[in-house]
């Protein structure tokens, strides 16, 4: 005999146990899972500070460091000018008849806003499939090969953070067109990361050796 009790999704207000499961599972995978994303440094005028948050971005800079040569200084000051440590920022949306939500303005995203073309140089080239621009560790070591790739081609040195990153803003093909030039926003922009890395080297100078040392197994003074 059929019973004639309905099932559960068809019940107002009670979802089927399937139902439920494949809601989780499309909440999980979100694109870009910003509901997941670390909350950005309260401080980040303090480099000791947003480390003691984040102890280990110390070790993704350092590594990212001693691989591609830009100093953890200007890594993390290029990180602050472009994304102000959020994970899961893109440009705003531009608008269509003034109010209607549009098209980006670039594919740029994550704590380097990385665009997706040189994202994917950078993968084939260096990080492999399953890099993310919202993590840390990736998007330093991207920084530090992108910064590697303009010494390279063009000569900057990589104690120069004003002009690696006129070269990160516009490409290398901008920057020795010498776009930048033209673009007094661009050149503030550039100045305020020499400044932020060299605030920031100053202060990592005061505390870089709590996060160098701060394993049990990391013994003073061979971790320095």
């Amino acid at each position: 005999m059929l019973s004639k009790t309905p099932p559960a999704a068809l019940i107002p207000g009670v979802l089927a146990p399937a139902r439920m499961l494949l809601l989780l599972a499309v909440l999980v995978v979100l694109p870009g899972c910003a509901m997941f994303a670390h909350a950005p440094p309260a401080n980040q005028h303090n480099i000791c500070e947003v480390l003691d948050q984040h102890p280990k971005w110390y070790d993704y800079a350092v590594r990212s460091e001693k691989k591609w040569g830009t100093p953890v200084a200007t890594q993390f000051a290029f990180v602050q000018r472009e994304s102000s440590f959020r994970s899961h920022v893109r440009p705003e949306r531009t608008r269509l008849l003034g109010f209607i939500p549009w098209k980006r303005p670039s594919s740029a995203f994550g704590y380097a806003q990385a665009q997706d073309p040189v994202w994917g140089e950078y993968k084939a080239d260096a990080a492999g499939a399953f890099a993310r621009r919202s993590h840390m560790k990736h998007a330093l070591d991207f920084i530090g090969w992108y910064n590697q790739g303009t010494h390279r081609q063009v000569g900057v040195s990589l104690h120069n953070p004003e002009h690696l990153y006129l070269a990160y803003h516009e490409g290398r093909g901008g920057y020795r067109r010498g776009t930048w030039r033209q673009k007094p926003q661009v050149q503030r922009a550039a100045r305020q990361v020499r400044d932020r890395s060299a605030a920031y080297r100053q202060q990592l100078d005061g505390c870089e050796d709590r996060f160098r040392c701060r394993r049990f197994w990391q013994v003073w003074p061979f971790c320095r």
